[in-house]
């Protein structure tokens, strides 16, 4: 029934939310990609309204589908998994029953609201009836199969079935026989299955109406059976199909979810066979394209809920879509709402970056993500975002799906007793280019992928790695190159260079386990570092070694933890690193010396495995092995919210470029889109306005999102700028000196803050600038505009990384010419053809595999011309000043490093197994 959607409870519990009732003013739900109902004992409808609910990991979503609206409450299961009953005008929880103690596999209503029954997993084998309104378990037995499904009948008694079990259960008997205030054994009676006993049934529906008295089972061979009021088994029908799965029953239908998206309707009365609902859309669809394929399959039916008000059918499919199907006329059906979802773990998430008259690939507010299910998908929730190349008729959310190699065997969730066919399948990080045309990806094999994004056509395929790809990083326009690094468990970082046919400029073997974060750093020069689990940090610095580029070690940082992931901030100077002693730890990019050290989570359960600034680098999100999301202010180490929602580990989490979402994706196979509060929005606004002067004395331009958000901070939500009431960080950035330079901005030409070159500016030629210039400028600038009490501005300035315009200028020519449309993808026949040339010549022009052990030294002509022209006997791009500058930063923050507990450690085991070595061939989860 409607209120009696079960938590479906994973290993590990999760806090319940709602008890800071500041973070949840900080950062709310507010949508949710995913699902994770398996049976139709997940799947529930209110015949009032047409609403239908299931879960997400630990989240119920409750979905209006005419609307597309979603609301959200949460759900809290672990070690002591209980029945919960909410409000859901309210979502608030009304009563908390504890009487199972391996999980709830099911739960109904009677028909009167006055009981609720549920029944636990196989090892509990315990049924219990509940006054739920007075708080009290009345009846209660064991089961001695194992019960898949569970229905109630208006006859007040309630019918499970399972393995070899078709059980009628009586309330009346059971309360005549019922002592006051003693909990009394349930009556209960087997059904007489004749021939038909060795069958597993897998769930039931009792009749109501005129039927009333009458049962409806379903078997996993494909047999529907209809049981008298006598507990008869009064007539079976074989369905013809390779498996069954499900059965939902009203006043005049019969409804059977099938193997192969099949639906079969019947009358309820005499069981014939009325008709087959449309089969979903088959596997390996292209959502976004027009082909009618041959010899397709679908998607399995796995769960049913009827709205008998409306007439609407929801269907949950084995690959994680949801349909809503109008039956009013089964001969004329029609679809109410769809949508397409990843159905394996979600790996890693990017956020699409934003261009000038939407010149990207994709539309503005757009992000990936890739999964275990083969698959990159690319999703927009802005309202109207779809023009007419992106509509498509499965969803609304989803643009594009991208079936890596064309393989759809991973597709379909595998069921609880089926093998992975292949733990090495799969994508398992992804990164956009900053031009927004490439989209690189590693899978679990250690391939690594180029993707063009203007036709979605794979480019390049290259088996970079023995083992899985783990991180993959393209580098920032501003550091003067056009480079990609890829990271992976087999100990190696593979540098390439993105406009030579990505050609393997050096690989990289610092590390003795597995590297778990690289990122390229610097304005100007060129850095890299890396961090493992090995528990070292590598800071690199580029050279020019004959007409190639080579990264030579410059700082080794050896901590005693290990280290899961890390992050560089806006201004290029810091890197935030996640340790597996709970900590954060800051350092200076240049000098590798430790800057801050906090905590990253207010408990002692869960250590911090995934890190990430947002666009302005004024907060740090954190996702802990509690599956908990913490906001932290990346100054102070002030955490600001904590929220919880995922059941499985957090593999990704980001910040979108209008600072008012944040995107985390999960083991549980769900992506959450929480919306970040007003004051959070603007602090982050104010913070980018505060970095722009450093900006315009170098010559420097904002990216697009950056700009747009300076446009937008003196007009947040329609209310000026300075009567928002903001979130006030701690520690030095708690207020600012000087306000004169908000003023300058707010009046400012927004052009100079282009990441383009844009009309306005063809005729403007940007004149390179010495060293000595540049610092003189800087210096007159410091003296007549900023206030010596202001302190130094955020970015790296006074050295060599403060590259003039006009270098900058020159490396975007060199690297990333104007953005060209998308060309339409049903009347994009000659830019397929054109991309799929390419993508031959490209593969012609690859040569041979990796030499991965001397890679021979290739030209490189694309430097700028102020990182070419440096003295012979410089060995480093970055200069002595600014590491002597750097080492100014002292007054280190540490704090004493926590041990893990052993708990702690078999939790990280299980979820990010052997980062250290070779993962188990049998744990396909592992991380």
């Amino acid at each position: 029934t409607w209120a009696g959607v079960p938590p479906l409870a994973p290993p590990l519990g999760v806090e319940k939310p709602g008890r800071d009732s500041s973070s949840c003013a900080c950062v709310v739900l507010e949508k949710v990609l995913g699902i994770t109902a398996q049976t139709s004992s997940a799947l529930s409808c209110d015949p009032n309204t047409g609403q239908i609910a299931y879960p997400t990991g630990c989240v119920i979503v409750i979905l209006n589908p005419q609307k597309d609206k979603q609301k959200h409450i949460f759900n809290s299961n672990g070690h002591r998994p209980a029945v919960r009953i909410w409000d859901v005008e309210e979502k608030a929880q009304v009563s908390e029953f504890h009487g199972h103690i391996h999980g709830v596999a099911c739960v109904a209503f009677s028909p009167n609201m006055k009981y609720l029954v549920s029944v636990g997993y196989p090892h509990d084998m315990v049924v219990n009836v509940w006054d739920w309104k007075k708080n009290s378990l009345i009846a209660s037995n064991k089961v001695s199969s194992k019960v898949m499904a569970l229905s109630f009948s208006e006859d007040s008694y309630f019918v499970t079935v399972g393995h070899r079990h078709v059980k009628f259960w009586f309330l009346d008997v059971s309360r005549e026989a019922k002592v006051r205030g003693e909990t009394v054994p349930l009556v209960g009676r087997s059904g007489l299955l004749g021939e038909l006993h060795d069958n597993i049934f897998c769930d039931v529906a009792c009749g109501q109406g005129k039927l009333l008295g009458n049962t409806f089972c379903i078997s996993y061979s494909g047999l529907l059976c209809q049981f008298n009021e006598k507990r008869v088994l009064e007539k079976w029908i074989d369905l013809k199909v390779a498996l069954a799965n499900c059965i939902c029953a009203s006043e005049g239908f019969i409804f059977c979810g099938c193997a192969n998206g099949t639906v079969r309707v019947f009358h309820a009365h005499n069981l014939h066979y009325l008709a087959d609902l449309p089969k979903p859309h088959h596997q390996g669809v292209d959502v976004a394209g027009q082909e009618t394929s041959q010899d397709v399959t679908y998607p399995d039916t796995i769960a049913l809920a009827f709205d008998p008000s409306h007439h609407w059918l929801s269907c949950v499919y084995k690959d994680h879509s949801v349909y809503v199907w109008d039956v009013k006329n089964t001969g004329q059906v029609g679809k109410v709402w769809s949508d397409l979802f990843h159905s394996s773990f979600v790996w890693n998430v990017e956020v699409y970056p934003e261009f000038e008259d939407n010149s990207g690939c994709l539309p503005p507010g757009s992000f990936l993500t890739c999964s275990s299910d083969n698959t990159i998908r690319f999703w927009n929730l802005e309202n109207g975002a779809q023009t007419d190349v992106w509509k498509n008729i499965y969803s609304h959310n989803l643009l594009k799906v991208l079936y890596v190699e064309n393989n759809t065997q991973l597709l379909p969730e595998r069921g609880e007793n089926t093998n992975y066919l292949d733990v090495k399948s799969g994508v398992r990080v992804l990164q956009v280019s900053p031009n927004g045309r490439h989209l690189a990806s590693g899978d679990r094999a250690g391939n690594l992928r180029i993707h063009e994004l203007r036709c979605m056509e794979e480019v390049m395929k290259v088996e970079a790695h023995d083992s899985e790809v783990l991180c993959l990083q393209y580098s920032k326009p501003e550091t003067g190159a056009s480079l990609l690094a890829s990271a992976s468990r087999d100990r190696l970082i593979h540098v390439l260079n993105v406009e030579k046919n990505y050609k393997l400029e050096q690989t990289l073997d610092d590390h003795s386990s597995a590297i778990t974060a690289v990122k390229f750093a610097g304005n100007g020069d060129i850095q890299m570092i890396s961090c493992g689990a090995d528990k070292s940090i590598y800071f690199r610095s580029a050279q020019k070694v004959g007409g190639g580029i080579s990264f030579v070690r410059t700082h080794h940082v050896a901590e005693k933890t290990t280290l899961y992931d890390m992050d560089i901030d806006i201004t290029q100077k810091y890197v935030a690193v996640a340790c597996q002693d709970r900590n954060v730890r800051v350092y200076n990019t240049v000098s590798g010396k430790q800057k801050w050290c906090y905590k990253s989570s207010q408990g002692e359960e869960g250590c911090p495995l995934k890190v990430q600034l947002d666009p302005s680098g004024t907060f740090l999100a954190t996702s802990c092995s509690d599956k908990s999301i913490f906001i932290i202010e990346f100054r102070s180490g002030e955490c600001v919210a904590k929220v919880f929602g995922h059941s499985e580990v957090i593999t990704g989490i980001k910040f979108t470029f209008d600072c008012k979402h944040l995107i985390t994706v999960s083991g549980d196979s769900c992506i959450f889109i929480w919306h970040l509060s007003p004051e959070i929005t603007t602090c982050m606004k104010q913070h980018l306005i505060e970095l722009a002067p450093p900006c315009i004395l170098t010559n420097g331009k904002l990216p697009m999102w950056a700009k747009r958000l300076l446009g937008e901070a003196d007009n947040l939500d329609g209310a000026p700028f300075g009567s928002r009431v903001s979130y006030q960080p701690q520690g030095r950035w708690a207020e600012r000196a000087d306000k004169e330079p908000i003023k300058t901005m707010l009046g400012a030409d927004l052009n100079d803050f282009s990441p383009l070159k844009s009309d306005s500016l063809q005729d403007v030629e940007l004149e390179p600038q010495n060293l000595d210039r540049l610092l003189l400028e800087v210096r007159k600038a410091f003296a007549l505009d900023l206030p010596p009490e202001r302190g130094p501005p955020p970015s790296v300035g006074g050295t060599q990384q403060e590259q003039s315009a006009a270098e900058v200028e020159e490396m975007k020519w060199w690297f990333y010419p104007n953005q060209v449309r998308v060309c339409p993808q049903p009347m994009a026949k000659a830019c397929t053809r054109s991309c799929r040339g390419r993508s031959r010549g490209r593969c012609q022009q690859a040569g041979p595999p990796f030499s991965y052990s001397s890679p021979p030294p290739q030209p490189w002509s694309f430097l700028p011309t102020a990182l070419c022209n440096l003295p012979a006997d410089e060995p480093s791009l970055i200069s002595e000043a600014e590491a002597e500058a750097t080492d100014l930063d002292e007054n280190f923050q540490q704090s004493d490093s926590l041990p893990q507990t052993p708990e702690q450690e078999k939790l990280l085991r299980h979820h990010f197994a052997s980062l250290a070595g070779t993962p188990p061939e049998g744990n396909a989860r592992a991380g």
